[in-house]
């Protein structure tokens, strides 16, 4: 028998709320077979953010010569029926829908009758936070406080699918030895057998419940990827097959086989509650007999589900009903970690941005991202991994390219974001004058930590965003363009250094602010600064 445990080994690059549905209102959705056609005109100095995460840098919507489909594509991130304008309006719809911006209208094709724009009040603010109590309400909760207190630490760029024991320890005892805190440590892909079997592979790991044991005792919570793949020819391929709790083939009682980054696949069917309750179930073992705090919950992407091609337990069953399966799935799990989600903006689930290249072009992307995150109502986000999460760029090949600079910067920004997550190990690609200028990011960060959660638990009650817009925070002062700055709740304002050039213009609305040194300001005012490698600029609101 032959067991797939990953694809093409030289493959080094991977990809990038309770939704209270009507009852009546989903069967219109599932039943209706011709799409409805509705325009929706821009007013005049009007600006809209939504959809999707990743297509954050882009935003506010500009004409664009292409349409969005939301129920085909994720774009490798979250997205959402829900989009926001500054002028106090938003659009949504219980079921996706395909749209276009030409600069002067909306253009949507949806499958359940005529989409409008809903006013909500005068401002992007009262757009979004009045949108999203009418559409879905949080449920109160936040993700486990270590999230946002200490770094997260995913094992990915340092051991690629070469996950071991040994090397995980090592891994770990490192962080701590070069003066890091403990926090999430994320095992990644190929600890598992094969896919769709969650036991640890014994060759590599000897004593994986002692290994958890001791990586607790040092103060990590330990966290391991997985996906709803099965590898076929398995014997929980079988298992699972005979039980009828995988995707088929259109028409036929056979298991799928579905292409995904890792080579092809079977797929658990989250539409058949008996398949979901089973790998719950399984994954509930993994917690009890192992001591594993949660799991990674990757490869949901609506691209690898296709209702012409498939057959699910839910014959009405669309792309994005299985990836909110998924994301419910994860809900039970406190520690979990989403890079791909639709709906459940209600729920404590964390989010990251898709994985970026090694470029100062993909840090700017970073901050427009993690605003249209929270603007779409999703809160609790990551911003990618510190440097970029593209393996290719952190090779020995690579090791001559790479920029000490932009890993600080990188590390920067994210220290003043909700979380912050190291994948490639600083201490490996860094001298002592750049780790040590990391270090004092992971310290700043751990300094915010009662502020970061203050602000969480605001999130979790009020439904704002943790990452906010200038925009946002001050309406119609002329912020909407604003794509390099942003606030940290109502007290901060971050200006991150986005560029390699080692100065920033800084715009300050009205108040009284105190910087990073110390200085006071008066708003609203305009000016340059100087950003030598130490410093990360950011004012505090004092009145």
């Amino acid at each position: 028998m032959t067991l797939r445990t990953v694809a093409n080994p030289m493959k080094m690059i991977r990809p990038f709320s309770n939704l209270l549905i009507p009852t009546l209102l989903l069967l219109m959705c599932r039943t209706a077979s011709a799409q409805h056609k509705s325009e929706i005109p821009v007013l005049a100095g009007e600006h809209w953010w939504g959809a999707y995460t990743t297509a954050g840098a882009a935003m506010p919507f500009a004409a664009a010569d292409r349409s969005y489909r939301l129920g085909a594509d994720n774009l490798e991130n979250q997205s959402a029926p829900f989009l926001v304008s500054s002028l106090g309006r938003y659009i949504w719809s219980e079921a996706p829908f395909t749209f276009r911006f030409d600069g002067r209208k909306f253009v949507i094709d949806s499958p359940v009758g005529d989409i409008r724009a809903v006013k909500a009040g005068k401002t992007l603010r009262e757009a979004v936070i009045l949108g999203k109590n009418a559409r879905f309400r949080s449920n109160g909760q936040t993700p486990p406080e270590l999230f946002f207190s200490r770094p997260q630490y995913n094992t990915w760029i340092e051991l690629q699918y070469d996950q071991t024991q040994e090397a995980i320890e090592r891994y770990a005892d490192d962080i701590l030895a070069n003066g890091f805190p403990a926090g999430v440590l994320m095992v990644d892909d190929n600890w598992q057998r094969y896919y769709g079997n969650f036991d640890f592979k014994a060759e590599r790991f000897p004593d994986p419940k002692g290994m958890i044991d001791r990586l607790h005792a040092k103060g990590f919570k330990v966290m391991l990827w997985i996906s709803p793949f099965v590898s076929p020819d398995s014997p929980e391929f079988r298992e699972l097959q005979a039980k009828g709790y995988l995707i088929r083939a259109k028409g036929t009682d056979k298991a799928a086989i579905i292409p995904w980054w890792n080579g092809y696949s079977a797929c658990y069917d989250l539409t058949n509650p008996a398949a979901f309750a089973h790998l719950q179930s399984r994954l509930e073992r993994m917690q009890r007999e192992y001591g594993v705090d949660g799991f990674k919950f990757d490869a949901g992407d609506t691209r690898f589900y296709d209702s012409a091609t498939q057959d699910y337990h839910d014959p009405d069953a669309r792309a994005v009903d299985h990836l909110q399966r998924w994301g419910e799935l994860g809900s039970r799990f406190p520690y979990n970690e989403f890079r791909a989600a639709w709906g459940l903006q209600g729920l404590p689930l964390v989010q990251r941005l898709a994985d970026k290249n090694h470029s100062w072009e993909a840090l700017r992307r970073l901050v427009p991202e993690m605003v249209n995150a929270g603007l779409m109502g999703y809160p609790y986000t990551c911003p990618d991994m510190v440097g970029g999460g593209q393996v290719a760029d952190f090779s020995a090949e690579a090791q001559e390219r790479l920029d000490q600079d932009l890993i600080v910067r990188s590390a920067q920004l994210q220290a003043m974001m909700p979380m912050m997550q190291f994948s490639v190990a600083p201490w490996r690609v860094l001298d002592a004058e750049h780790l040590g200028y990391c270090r004092a990011a992971a310290e700043l960060h751990e300094k915010l930590a009662s502020y970061l959660l203050e602000t969480a638990a605001q999130a979790a009650k009020t439904g704002e965003p943790m990452v906010r817009s200038m925009e946002y925070m001050y309406p119609n002062k002329g912020f909407w363009d604003c794509r390099d700055q942003y606030m940290l709740g109502a007290k901060y304002l971050v200006a991150p250094m986005v560029t390699d050039e080692g100065k920033r213009t800084v715009r300050l609305p009205r108040g009284t602010w105190v910087d990073d040194e110390g200085k006071r300001f008066k708003g609203p005012l305009v000016m340059e600064i100087s950003v030598p490698l130490g410093r990360i600029p950011y004012y505090e609101l004092k009145r």
